[in-house]
């Protein structure tokens, strides 16, 4: 700020005229007091122009006797000067310097005409300054104007809201006044109607159209009741009514029509309007204001802020009900369209499914006729084949050999073949089914001197004999082949009379009504026996000694006793005068092959004299599945018994499959040597036509599955067969034969080379082991991957003693060895069926043993201990005292608690100590030492947490319950059991 003009007494200063001090060319009040006169205040242009406002000059006092605000530019000033040591008014603060130096002296001052009366010269600092400070002043007056334009924005955008809303308030009330009035004129003319009124009119319009629209009610016909007119009907004066009745509703319809179109005019107006506000803002609402006043506020505002209805809405309102039900009429009408569309869809959607189902019902119809006349047609020709039958033409005889294991049944059977079957087979025993067929020049061979003595003609093609198994496991086999058997030989051991499976035997062939007779083998052991081999048994016998041959007699006669407790005449064969009702018994020698003649020669006699009958030959194929086995080189076969009729290559076969009836083309009948066993493998005879009765291996795709002891039947469309009625004919049978293949859930994997076999080791597994074994899952043939890789689910189900295959008879693929190694997977091998039994049984006792081992860890065994008193040896880690077992059984391990000290755990027992002696165990009325850790709190104290005032409690839960129950229940008694019980309510356990 410039110094004030006032002098100061001591009338000294720096500054001095420039005539005589060039010196203030370096002061810059100039350029201030410059800077102050070209850039006035804002607030005060008019002071800045006058002439007498000069730089020194004091400021201005106000009306009110007080200074002047200094301007923007004058307090930037004063910054600048006070940080140069200058005060406000110009002057230093020590006054006395300022006389000294002269300074205070005022500046040159103005002329008149605002002329300075000397130019003063600006320095560079003093321009730099003057130009902040002018810049600063007009970045100020943008911002003063800025806001004050955005401030006039705001008032204008609140008068124009608070204009709007005084008009829309007006009209608000306008309405109001208007509906009150008229509201008023229709009380008045009685013509007022309230909102439920109004309801029940619009609902008998709507009754109304609806009869029109259903027509019920014509246009043209007045439903509202007439009144009476009482006097002359028509008249001058009557018509003269009417025309003005008429003319008056003529006008009303008109200004009806008129308001209506005005209504409409200003709703779109008023719609107008509202996109004008929308778009011009305040200043539009004052256009509409305007024109609301100059038109007498004919135009409808919406109704923003609620209220009654009007007329017009009320309009709008009906025109919109009206319109709402328009679109549900026609929604109505659309969906009466889809449904009768869906109705008559539905319809020939049923008329079609009934034509279908008729069509179908007519089909399976004319399936069944068909069936039927086809059947009727086969019984016709069997009947037919079976009346044709001659005594003249004979088949073979089949013949069942059976008795217990070990009697000679297969060494019989090789010594009339000339073979060494027996001792081929594991551990000498049979457990497949075979069939051998004898021709006749062996018969006659062996027979011809028999026959020759007692006069005997053989008239049969040849004999097939069935080797059954003796293994009591195999029972099913010998079922089987007694059921396909005319005649059947009981092997019966001399020396051991009747066994097991003998009297099993003989209880099958008389449920069958099977004729048999008995051989007596092994007559070579009788004490000093002289063999001669092959001689028929009269004559060896005669040649025996007479102590040797009463031997013979004593065993013979214990045999037949027992036959006759069985309910059986028995005589030997040559004493033996009634064939039909006395067994004859015929001595043999497998060994030495003495009495093999007489059995053939008895089994060629008895079948030819007393059962020519059903030894006819018959056309109709009569054939048995006997087993179903896999071969290296021909896949699955099946072995079949040909009874009667005749089998030809390329055959359509019927077979009975688990999986249903198959259809298979038989592509090859192959049949042993002459006096050759079926099931060894040999060089096997291609038949392309084969005749029974034979034993016949077919080879056929899709046998996998067949059912042993079911029938085998061909379909021939040339003879007029009908392939359904084969296969019902195959399957009737098939409910009673599928049990024996029936799986548990749970249980091991059994594999066999035969279908027999395997039937016969379910058999054993089942109902001969002890416990029994179950069985989830079973197949026939080699093991392969796949086989191990089904077993290795029992692990994944948490039972390891499951994955287990126990196979019978049947090879090992090496990957399925090694992978069962991978899988954890044990394969157990025998050729014996009862060995099988044997390793499984080690081996699931050592995995049970191993799982009871994991088992001890969980398993807590109950107990009710009693502290005793006085018997504290040991207070703390290990509480050793004195107990007596209250109930239950105290073992080492078992962890105590005190459920009366809030199930306090005390500990687990280490040790037991009774009479001086280390125990693991003590029983219920024990007393005894015991030692007590607690690893998890090892400052556990006798006498502080816990005292002898109450018992200890073995620490049951649910998980050791379940491993007593499941790995320690033959260790347990009732009383500890019940003590479990009682146990279970003190820890809540479920």
């Amino acid at each position: 700020m410039p110094p004030k003009g006032k002098k100061n007494k001591g009338g000294g200063g720096k500054k001095k005229p420039a005539a005589d001090k060039p010196a203030e060319e370096d002061d810059d009040w100039a350029i201030l007091n410059e800077a102050a006169a070209n850039n006035p205040p804002a607030d005060e242009p008019a002071a800045a122009a006058e002439p007498d406002a000069v730089p020194d000059a004091p400021a201005a006092a106000d009306e009110n006797g007080g200074a002047a605000a200094p301007p923007p530019a004058m307090d930037a000033a004063a910054a600048f000067l006070a940080s140069q040591g200058v005060s406000e008014g110009g002057e230093k603060k020590d006054k006395k310097k300022d006389k000294k130096k002269g300074k205070g002296k005022p500046k040159p001052k103005k002329d008149e005409d605002g002329d300075d009366k000397k130019p003063e010269k600006i320095s560079a600092q003093g321009r730099l300054v003057a130009e902040r400070l002018r810049k600063q002043q007009e970045e100020e007056e943008k911002l003063r104007k800025a806001q004050e334009a955005e401030e006039a924005k705001i008032r204008a955008e609140e008068e124009a809201e608070a204009e709007r809303i005084r008009l829309i308030e007006e009209e608000k009330q306008r309405k109001k006044d208007a509906k009150k009035a008229k509201d008023e004129a229709k009380k008045a003319a009685g013509t007022y109607m309230t909102k439920a009124e109004k309801a029940k009119a619009r609902a008998a319009a709507e009754r109304r159209e609806q009869l029109k629209a259903a027509g019920m009610l014509r246009d043209d016909v007045d439903t509202k009741p007439k009144k009476p007119v009482y006097g002359k009907k028509g008249g001058k004066d009557d018509k003269k009514k009417k025309e003005e009745e008429a003319k008056r509703k003529a006008e009303e319809e008109a200004k009806k029509k008129a308001e209506e179109e005005a209504a409409a005019k200003a709703a779109a107006e008023a719609a107008a309007a509202a996109e004008e506000e929308e778009e011009g803002g305040a200043d539009d609402w004052e256009n509409v204001a305007d024109e609301w006043d100059a038109e007498g506020s004919d135009i409808e505002i919406p109704d923003i802020g609620g209220g009654d209805e009007s007329d017009e809405d009320e309009d709008l309102v009906e025109k919109e009900r009206r319109l709402a039900e328009e679109a549900l009429k026609k929604k109505g009408q659309e969906k009466a369209r889809r449904d009768a569309e869906a109705a008559a869809k539905k319809a020939e959607a049923e008329a079609l499914a009934a034509q279908v189902a008729a069509e179908a019902d007519k089909a399976e119809r004319e399936a069944e006729i068909r069936k039927l006349e086809a059947r009727k047609r086969r019984m016709e020709r069997e009947a037919e084949e079976a009346a044709a039958r001659s005594t003249e033409d004979l088949r073979s005889p089949i013949c069942c050999i059976m008795g217990h294991v070990d009697t000679g049944k297969t060494k019989l059977l090789d010594k009339i073949r000339q073979t060494n079957v027996q001792t081929g087979e594991a551990g000498g025993i049979t457990q497949q089914i075979g069939a051998t067929y004898f021709p006749p020049e062996k018969l006659l061979e062996k027979t011809q001197k028999l026959n020759e003595d007692l006069g005997l003609v053989m008239k049969l093609p040849g004999l097939l004999v069935i080797d059954t198994p003796g293994h009591e496991a195999f029972s099913n086999l010998r079922s089987r082949g007694s059921s396909l058997c005319d005649i059947a030989i009981l092997v019966i051991d001399l020396m051991h009379g009747l066994e097991q499976q003998t009297v099993e035997s003989i209880e099958m062939l008389r449920k069958k009504k099977c004729p048999f007779v008995v051989a007596l083998n092994k007559v070579d052991r009788c004490y000093d026996w002289q063999e001669h081999p092959d001689l028929e048994f009269r004559e060896t016998l005669a040649l025996q000694k007479e102590d040797t041959q009463r031997e013979f007699r004593d065993r013979m006669m214990g045999v037949r006793t027992q036959l006759n407790e069985k309910g059986l005449n028995a005589e030997l064969y040559w004493d033996n005068k009634e064939l039909g009702s006395t067994v004859s018994m015929i001595p043999t020698s497998a060994h030495s092959g003495e009495g093999v003649n007489d059995l053939l020669h008895m089994i060629v006699r008895l079948t030819q004299e007393r059962m020519a009958s059903s030894l006819m030959y018959s056309a109709t194929l009569q054939c048995t599945v006997l087993e179903v086995k896999v071969i290296d080189g021909l896949g699955c076969t099946v072995d079949v018994i040909l009874v009667n009729g005749e089998m030809n290559a390329g055959d359509q076969l019927v077979v009975c499959t688990t999986d249903g009836p198959v259809v298979a083309q038989a592509r090859a009948l192959l049949t042993p040597p002459p006096n050759r066993e079926l099931r060894i493998k040999a060089q096997y005879i291609n038949h392309d036509n084969i005749k029974a009765a034979i034993g016949v291996k077919i080879c056929a795709q899709g046998l996998e599955h067949a059912v042993a002891g079911s029938p085998i039947m061909v379909y021939s469309p040339e003879k007029g067969d009908d392939l359904n009625d084969i296969k019902e004919e195959v399957m009737k049978d098939f409910a009673s034969l599928q049990t024996n293949l029936a799986t548990d859930a749970e249980g091991v994997f059994a594999q066999a080379s035969t279908l027999g076999a395997l039937e016969a080791l379910l058999e054993f597994l089942r109902n001969e082991c002890k416990p029994p074994i179950p069985v989830h899952a079973v197949a026939i043939g080699p093991i392969f991957k796949r086989d191990v890789m089904r077993a290795g689910l029992m692990h994944q189900k948490g039972l390891p003693q499951f994955a287990t295959i126990l196979a019978f008879d049947v090879p090992i693929d090496n990957d399925a060895v090694a992978l069962a190694e991978e899988l954890n997977v044990k394969i157990f091998t025998a050729d014996i069926i009862y060995h099988l039994f044997d390793q499984y049984t080690k081996h699931l006792e050592a995995t049970l043993a191993a799982e009871k081992e994991k088992a001890k860890q969980v398993a807590v065994f109950p107990s009710l201990v009693k502290i005793l008193p006085n018997h504290v040896f040991n207070q703390k880690d290990p509480i050793i005292v004195g107990v007596e077992v209250l109930e239950g059984i105290l073992k080492v391990g078992t962890p105590l608690c005190i459920p009366h000290n809030n199930f306090l755990q005390v500990g687990r027992v280490t040790s037991i100590e009774s009479n001086h002696q280390q125990v693991d165990r003590a029983k219920k009325g024990t007393q005894c030492a015991i030692s007590i850790t607690n690893e998890s709190n090892p400052n556990i104290m006798f006498g502080r947490q816990f005292t002898d005032e109450h018992p200890l409690y073995s620490e049951v839960s649910r998980a050791s319950i379940d491993a007593l129950k499941k790995y320690f229940k033959d260790e347990m008694s009732n009383a500890e059991w019940k003590l479990i019980i009682k146990m279970k309510t003190v820890f809540s356990i479920i």
